[in-house]
């Protein structure tokens, strides 16, 4: 199966909503806005082009982490499958762009974040403990 994988970096343009299908699974949607920049020679500087946006989902534990972890314009950067939707509303055609997440972070070059693992993730090991030294001959 073909499918194209995307990573998109940009700020986020709604906040996370979490809603419960009827199968049981949770899905936070949210919408992203990347604009690219670059340098104008003539103006001396740099200068916003067009921005898009895409609708963004994460289902199950990634939407618990989401909806937890995600506000309004923090910049993330995040990692999936595009989906290209065309639809035709009241005469209208029209087309829009969804990234199925299967990692979404906070883009670290803009700002500092501390990980904590979410109690639902995490892979407890068993605790093994630490060698000892052998006792002395003669102590109990």
């Amino acid at each position: 199966m073909n499918e194209t994988l995307v990573t998109v970096v940009g700020n986020v343009a709604t906040e996370p909503e979490t809603t419960v299908t009827a199968t049981g699974l949770a899905v936070t949607r949210f919408r992203l806005a990347t604009t690219a920049r670059r340098f104008d020679s003539e103006r001396g500087g740099w200068t916003d082009g067009p921005t898009s946006f895409y609708t963004v989902r994460a289902w199950r534990t990634l939407a618990g982490n989401v909806k937890e972890s995600v506000g309004l314009g923090e910049p993330l950067v995040v990692q999936g499958r595009l989906r290209v939707r065309e639809e035709e509303k009241d005469g209208r055609r029209y087309v829009s762009a969804e990234i199925e997440a299967t990692a979404i972070g906070h883009d670290l070059a803009r700002g500092i974040a501390r990980f904590a693992r979410s109690s639902s993730t995490a892979h407890v090991r068993p605790e093994v403990p630490a060698p000892q030294a052998p006792l002395p001959a003669g102590v109990a």
